[in-house]
């Protein structure tokens, strides 16, 4: 929808809607009010009247809803504000009659409503200026669309695409962090936000989001964690206390051991007397600790509920199919394992869980897991997935912000290992939930300054910040010692507040330590608006973007660096083709737009060319496939078909699992050349790079 809700007129029109309205209640004649509120400004604005010499004031009856045509939600369309290529309006689109009638009576108020001295110039020709305010899309001008039906029957949806796929867009917040596990708020009024690192260190964000650069807390000392991706030990949750302004105390849960013994603690802290952005270390207190049979499955969330006590989710203890006990830890009521408080019962996921917003997603996470048999009052879950589509889910929030209004009310949460955002909605009548995947906007929907369309693909856990606004922590390598993470806000480009309504008056905060002010480095990726659609959709499961669609050409695969051009096999001549790629060779293939270094992954093995599953796809891996084709480093692997799918290609390569120093990739060990048990959604691709991503 482009810039739907984006401002149209930069002219100052709030004095100029005051006075109108006042002079409209004074000079409105007698009789009944038409019921439709929508009727009743379509016959305010078709029965003008007639004009009167001097300001606003002189021109009781004419045009007084056009001012407020900024706060439509279809300010973008009557504003002709979607190509941001085309200069922004300062006057609404009118329909054709309307402005006929309008310049009959109404014409010399246009230069109070606007700024622009070449609209004034148009005044006395009555054809030149309804042609300068007319809309090519007459279903959007002024005021049919007012009574336009198709289009007021929308109002309060979130925009999707024709297999139901939400189209939201990113703006990026915080980046360089290492495995990003929560972000939270104090509730102090400073809007500040405070974003945990899984190594153990707290970091304070203002609301301009420039970064302190003393860090809030740091026991990275006493955190157990490791540089192992997918090591689900660490600094896990925090939370502050209700009271915070007055007491400043604030809770964390971190995990330690000595030995070959591990347990999670979880330690009360108290904010500095000289610094309100640092913490007292000397202050921690100890309130409880649990004995952690494996080094998996570590809970982490923490929460205060509305009567005041803290909840702590502790995870079921880890191992594979939860072997303690008779029915295991998660589903035993009696063990301090798995929850502490008993109010949610669910799966074990690797990742903080974000569930407290809706009552049901208390009582029922939105995951299906394996269960022992069940009593009568036993609270089911309130939505269930296949592994096909996920298989570890990170919940997230009930969006009750006030910049994106159809946002509110949805449940935005996603899946840890598929790269899925997804969503649900309740329908307060029946009580059930309705399920809808969330996919990067497509064409021109994000195309805007600040705006990107892609995210990496691991995400770890959701925030919200002290207004309210849905954010989600997400990185490329899933380790805690490797600085690809990044906080992302979530936009919705169909439809925004009124100007001035979502400002926030941030408390003062002293700050002592240096400032680090915020660079984005995240890029909008363009892709062609015109590509036409497959048929059958790709499924929706990777993490950036909406899924590539076949062009009319092939993609262009990668070639290593340095290869000449026109060495292809000419129509009509023999010999001059290529010889067969070596076995082992690989390619990388982009959609158009994307720069070289970054596709997917296709293998040369046994006379052919074919795709790789994404099973254990690492960043290993993808050192190997950069080495090939002449880069120092891979950036990141990617998964979940995140290129686009070679649904033409066989997949020759499943479980590849490789140390690095190979030479291809038929020298890693895989499940054997052509056995897989994959689809196309599952394709690998990589991120090369000339320079060390790490710097």
């Amino acid at each position: 929808m482009g810039r739907e809700g984006t401002t149209g007129s930069p002219f100052p029109l709030q004095e100029l809607w005051e006075s109108l309205g006042q002079q409209s209640e004074e000079s409105r004649p007698p009789g009944p009010t038409p019921r439709d509120p929508r009727q009743q400004a379509f016959s305010e604005v078709r029965q003008p009247s007639m004009p009167q010499p001097g300001g606003p004031q002189h021109f009781p009856g004419c045009s007084l809803s056009l001012p407020c045509k900024e706060c439509s939600p279809y300010a973008a369309h009557l504003y002709d504000a979607e190509d941001p290529s085309t200069p922004l309006r300062t006057v609404p689109g009118l329909c054709e009659d309307y402005c006929l009638d309008m310049w009959q009576t109404c014409r010399g108020l246009f230069r109070h409503l606007s700024p622009d001295r070449e609209l004034w110039a148009l005044e006395g020709n009555r054809a030149k200026l309804c042609r300068s305010l007319s809309l090519d899309d007459t279903d959007y001008c002024f005021p049919r669309l007012l009574v336009n039906e198709n289009l007021n029957s929308n109002l309060g949806r979130v925009v999707a695409d024709a297999e139901g796929c939400l189209q939201l867009c990113l703006e990026e917040v915080a980046n360089g962090l290492r495995n990003p596990v929560a972000m939270v708020h104090a509730r102090d009024g400073t809007h500040r936000f405070f974003v945990a690192e899984q190594l153990g260190l707290v970091w304070v964000y203002l609301p301009d989001r420039s970064r302190l650069e003393k860090p809030f807390l740091n026991i990275s000392r006493a955190v157990l964690t490791s540089p192992w991706e997918g090591d689900e030990r660490g600094f896990l949750g925090l939370a502050f206390h209700p009271s915070f302004r007055h007491n400043g105390k604030l809770y964390v849960y971190y995990s330690v051991g000595v030995g070959f013994d591990e347990w999670i603690r979880i330690s009360e802290f108290r904010v500095s007397e000289d610094d309100v952005n640092a913490v007292d270390h000397d202050s921690e207190r100890i309130i409880l600790e649990i004995e952690e049979p494996a080094s998996n499955h570590n809970g982490g969330q923490l929460l205060f509920g509305d009567d005041g006590y803290l909840y702590i989710f502790t995870g079921d203890g880890g191992m594979a199919g939860d072997p303690f006990g008779k029915f295991g830890n998660a589903q035993n009521k009696y063990v301090l394992i798995w929850l502490v408080g008993g109010l949610v019962y669910g799966p074990p996921t690797p990742w903080p869980r974000r569930t407290q917003d809706h009552p049901r997603s208390l009582r029922g996470p939105p995951q299906a897991h394996p269960a022992s048999p069940h009593s009568a009052d036993d609270v089911l879950p309130i939505f269930a997935y296949p592994h096909k589509l996920g298989k570890s889910v990170t919940g997230g929030y009930v969006y009750r912000g006030c910049e994106y209004p159809n946002l509110n009310g949805l449940y935005v949460f996603g899946d840890f290992m598929s790269g899925r955002l997804m969503s649900l909605r309740e329908n307060p009548e029946t009580g059930q939930w309705r399920y809808s995947e969330i996919c990067m906007g497509r064409g021109q929907t994000c195309a805007f300054p600040g705006l990107i369309n892609n995210y990496y693909p691991h995400i770890i856990s959701f925030g919200e910040d002290e207004a309210g606004e849905l954010y989600f922590m997400s990185t490329g390598m899933p380790s805690a010692t490797v600085a690809h993470g990044v906080v992302y806000k979530m936009i919705d480009p169909s439809r925004r507040a009124p100007p001035g309504k979502c400002q926030i008056q941030p408390s003062r905060v002293k700050v002592r330590s240096r400032l680090i002010h915020f660079v984005p480095k995240e890029k909008f990726i363009r892709r062609t608006e015109s590509t036409p659609r497959p048929t059958k959709a790709p499924r929706r499961s990777r993490p950036t973007a909406a899924p590539p669609a076949p062009t009319p050409q092939p993609p262009r695969p990668t070639s290593r660096p340095g290869r000449r051009r026109g060495s292809g096999r000419r129509r009509g001549r023999l010999g001059t083709a290529d010889p067969e790629p070596s076995n082992g060779a690989v390619r990388l293939v982009r959609p158009a737009g994307l720069s070289p270094g970054r596709g997917r992954v296709e293998v040369f093995a046994g006379g052919r060319w074919g795709t790789v599953c994404d099973d254990a796809w690492d960043t290993k891996a993808a050192a190997v496939v950069c080495r090939q084709l002449g880069f120092l480093y891979a950036a990141r692997a990617a998964k979940r078909a995140e290129f686009g799918e070679g649904r033409t290609l066989p997949i020759l390569l499943d479980d590849v699992r490789c140390t690095g120093s190979e030479r291809n990739l038929l020298e890693c060990a895989h499940a054997g050349l052509g056995s897989h048990n994959c689809g196309h959604q599952e394709d690998a691709g990589v991120v090369c790079s000339r320079e060390d991503p790490d710097l």
